[in-house]
Parts: C-alpha cells; sequence; structure tokens
C-alpha cells in the first residue's frame, strides 16, 4: 500500500508534538511548587516511604518489571545471519530462524541475531519463532528501513513468536496462606508449613474467589442485556507468578509484592511451586517497519497484529513501527511474562472502529513494561485485558486521535501503573457494568501517576483494594456511574508531583538496596 501524504504527516506531527509536549511540560514543572504524594514520599537518600491505610494495603512497588525485571539491561546479540529482500523473502527469513532454531544456545541462552537488511519484504503468512535465543533485527523503523509487508488476506499477526506447555503444579507443593489477611504491597507473609520451599524456587501465589467475595463487588447484580454473564467465582481463582527470595521459619518472602488483598473471607490463598515446560525466552524483535496493507479504511481482511508473542520470558520489543494493524503494534497473550516493549510506534489502524479492534499497545501478560510508545487513531491504546495480573506498568507513552479510552479494560486486571501518559483522550478505571458480555469492575490496584488526559474517571471497587489518581491534569469525571466510590485522587491539576515518575523511583530505590 501507498502511504498517503497525509498520514505521513500524522507520524511526524505525532513525534514532533510528543517532543514538544514533554519539552514544555519539563519546563512547566520546574516553575512550579514541587509537592509530594500523602501516599508515597521520596527520602533524601532516595528511597520511597510509604502510607499505609488501616488495613496494612499500601501502593506496590510496580519496579520488577521487563526484561529480568529490569536488572538486565538489553543485550547487543550479534547477527549470525543476514538476508536481504528479494521474492521469496519470507521464505528466507523463515529458513534463517529454523536452522538458527536448531543450533545450541550459547552460555547466555542466546543464540544469535538475523539481520534482515534495509528494503521491502513482502511477507504472505506468519513469520514464526519458536524457539529461543533468537533475535530478528531490521536496519531501521521507517519505510526507508526494513519494511516488513503482511500480504495475506487473514488476521494473523505478522511476526508471531510462540513457545508451548502450561504452568504446571508440582503435587505436594501446595500450602495455604496462614495469615487472615495479607495487604496490597507486601512481599512477604506466613504460610502453615514453609519447609519445602527455598530461595530460588519459582512458585504461584494463588488467590482464590469464594461468592461472598462476587456478591460483595456486586458482580452477580450486572444490570443485564443480550449476551451479559455475571461473575462465577470459580472463574476468579488467580495465579500470580512470583520467585522466593528468602524463607525464614514459615515466612515467605517474594521477589514481587501482593497486588490485591489476600483476604480468608474471601477465600484466601495458597502457595506452590510450578513448572512451565516448553515456555521459550530470550527473544527480541528490534529495529524494523511493519505494513498491514487495507483496501479500505475499515477492511479487516488483513493481519492483526505486527507482533504477537505467548508462552514466552525475558523479551523485548523496540524500535518497532506498526502501521495499518487492526488490533496491535505488540499483542502479549497471558502467558508472556517479563517482556519489555520500548520505542515502539502504531498508526493508522485499518479496521472498523468497534470492539475488540485498535489496541495498540496490548497487554494481558505479567510483570511486562511498555515504555516510550507512542501511537495514533487506536482505541485502547494501552490496554489490558480480563484477570491481567501484575506488576505491569506503562510509562512515559502517548496517543493521539483516539477512539476509547486507555486503562484496564474488563474483569478485574490487577496491579497496573500507568506513569506519565499523555493521551488526547481518557484513561478510565471503573465499573464498566453490562459493556462487552459483562465486563464489571475492570480493575484494582490500578495507579495513575503524573498522566495528562482529557479526561478521567477512577473509581474504587466496592472490595478488595483501592485505585489512585495522583497528580493528574485533566477534567475529573464521573464514569458510567456516578454512585461508584471515588479512587484515591490527589494534586489535580497540580503541576510538581515529586518524584515525576513513581517507575523509575521504585526502580531506583530497589536496586540501590541490592
Amino acid at each position: 500500500m501507498t502511504s498517503s501524504p497525509y498520514k505521513k504527516r500524522i507520524v511526524v506531527t505525532v513525534a514532533i508534538a510528543a517532543s514538544v509536549s514533554a519539552i514544555a511540560f519539563s519546563i512547566a514543572a520546574s516553575r512550579m511548587p514541587a509537592w509530594e504524594s500523602k501516599f508515597v514520599k521520596q527520602q533524601k537518600d532516595g528511597s520511597l516511604q510509604y502510607k499505609a491505610d488501616k488495613q496494612g494495603n499500601f501502593i506496590p512497588d510496580f519496579s520488577a518489571v521487563g526484561y529480568y525485571h529490569g536488572d538486565k539491561p538489553i543485550p547487543e546479540i550479534p547477527a549470525v545471519a543476514t538476508v536481504s529482500p528479494s521474492a521469496n523473502a519470507m521464505e528466507q527469513i523463515q529458513a534463517a530462524i529454523d536452522k538458527l532454531s536448531a543450533q545450541k544456545p550459547d552460555v547466555n541462552g542466546f543464540r544469535g541475531a538475523i539481520l534482515l537488511k534495509r528494503g521491502e519484504y513482502r511477507i504472505p503468512g506468519s513469520i514464526l519463532i519458536k524457539a529461543s535465543g533468537i533475535v530478528l533485527r531490521g536496519e531501521g523503523n521507517t519505510e526507508n528501513g526494513t519494511r516488513l509487508i503482511a500480504t495475506a488476506a487473514n488476521q494473523k499477526p505478522l511476526i508471531d513468536v510462540q513457545g508451548n506447555g502450561k504452568i504446571t503444579e508440582v503435587q505436594g507443593t501446595r500450602v495455604n496462606i496462614a495469615d487472615k489477611y495479607v495487604p496490597t504491597g507486601a512481599t512477604s507473609f506466613n504460610v502453615t508449613d514453609a519447609s519445602a520451599f527455598k530461595a530460588g524456587d519459582h512458585v504461584i501465589l494463588f488467590s482464590a474467589a469464594n461468592d461472598h467475595w462476587i456478591s460483595d463487588l456486586k458482580m452477580d447484580q450486572i444490570v443485564a442485556r443480550n449476551g451479559t454473564k455475571q461473575w462465577r467465582s470459580e472463574e476468579y481463582n488467580l495465579s500470580f507468578e512470583r520467585t522466593i527470595l528468602s524463607v525464614n521459619g514459615n515466612t515467605v518472602e517474594l521477589d514481587n509484592p501482593v497486588m490485591m488483598p489476600i483476604d480468608a473471607d474471601y477465600g484466601g490463598g495458597a502457595l506452590f511451586k510450578y513448572t512451565f515446560n516448553g515456555r521459550i525466552q530470550h527473544i527480541g524483535i528490534e529495529n524494523l517497519y511493519c505494513e498491514s496493507p487495507a483496501s479500505s479504511d475499515t477492511a479487516e481482511d488483513h493481519s492483526w497484529d505486527a507482533i504477537h508473542m505467548d508462552k514466552i520470558e525475558n523479551g523485548w520489543v523496540s524500535k518497532v513501527t506498526a502501521r495499518y494493524f487492526s488490533y496491535a503494534c505488540v499483542n502479549l497473550s497471558p502467558a508472556a511474562k517479563n517482556i519489555t516493549v520500548t520505542n515502539s510506534r502504531c498508526f493508522d489502524h485499518k479496521s472498523k472502529v468497534t470492539g475488540g479492534r485498535r489496541y495498540s499497545f496490548n497487554n494481558d501478560g505479567q510483570q511486562n513494561l511498555f515504555l516510550n510508545c507512542v501511537t495514533a487513531d487506536g482505541r485502547h491504546d494501552y490496554v489490558t485485558g480480563a484477570k491481567t495480573l501484575g506488576p505491569n506498568v506503562f510509562y512515559n507513552c502517548s496517543s493521539t486521535i483516539t477512539h476509547a479510552d486507555i486503562g484496564p479494560h474488563h474483569r478485574w486486571a490487577v496491579g497496573t501503573l500507568y506513569d506519565n501518559i499523555t493521551t488526547d483522550g481518557e484513561i478510565n478505571v471503573q465499573d464498566r457494568g453490562n459493556y462487552g458480555s459483562g465486563h464489571g469492575w475492570a480493575g484494582v490496584t490500578q495507579v495513575l501517576w503524573n498522566c495528562k488526559v482529557r479526561g478521567a474517571a477512577v473509581q474504587n471497587p466496592w472490595a478488595s483494594g483501592k485505585n489512585y489518581c495522583i497528580g493528574l491534569n485533566g477534567e475529573k469525571r464521573a464514569g458510567r456511574f456516578k454512585d461508584r466510590m471515588d479512587g484515591e485522587w490527589e494534586g489535580l491539576n497540580k503541576d510538581g508531583l515529586q518524584p515525576p515518575s513513581l517507575y523509575k523511583a521504585q526502580l531506583e530505590a530497589r536496586q540501590k538496596k541490592k
């Protein structure tokens, strides 16, 4: 597809506007009196002090997300194979991937990078990566760089990264959490018997749900319309992936915090070891320009995602531009964990402007980080799906020409930080009621920090935690239901919030402890 001058101007204008806005915001903020949130205060040594409520809940540490929890830089992997544009480009790329997949990884778990030389590659299917340790790298994420064009008349991803297997409980290791109530933010708690656990064990922090919880959330009382599904407790048993840092008697310390209260009255919780045989890792997608040509602005018989990832951990997407796709630049499925998506762009979707389309950067996985991304013409640009389990972070991202809102989209996403998000649309955290098939409460422990929006509705659910809106610049809105409880609002339209970024402050504070 030949891009129009108008569409090119959108890309350039968005980039310039984002830069100018960032500079203007920085100058304006430097002139405003600094203020701190009552919920999080930064000490002179860089450490953070958190204010807990009466039950001990506080804003959790979101910093241990992305590639190796942010504790390792994304590596530069040497190219071991090169592919140039040709009439059978897809076959050559896939052959290079398959050949590299058969080789033994090095001591760091990498097989090498495949360099796609500058030029146009027409791809009549999906490029598949199914083995660990492979980096796919281009020579530029503009139309003059490495340009991958999805030509298949179907909705499959252009690049599909797929491991296999699933989370499997190690039988005989499950123990119950002994504490009646474990607050949001806690990293340690007591179990009935910790003798089988040790530092380094991969465990599931299991949060159970019962009918009492559903009733108190009023999610068995959603005003029904055609297709509405009331929530059922057995569908809300949540499995948070964690690693044990230490064991002291029956007290277990985890690498990432509790993201919602574990309350015995609502079903309590448990801890058990798990395996995930078949999950791949060390995959990188870098410096590419991806297109999905369409016959019209609302056509949908073309590629859905530029990049889709599932059953993978410790990977990254860097400097990828996606254009004309119906769904996403990057779409992370529930079993995608510790992925960093950085400096990427999603523009000019081609699809109907309706549900299930234009989710520019979609995250359904755990412990993932999106930073320095830009979108235009999307719907839910930085978004999580049903029961997306944190921590997860969207940091320093922007969107323009929006057609819907940013935020948790439906059904109880747990633990997401929206940090320095700028949009000409809305960020909403609310009871969505019978939207979709009965979305209900979209999320809990959702934190908006220093965001700039046209409008926002941030509400607290009837039970099991809070949502926070701190330092928002924009209009406070009532949301879909005016009788829902306000979230924890602080510093509306008040510049000068310190620290300017919660994610960066938490990362620096955590790394100083090591």
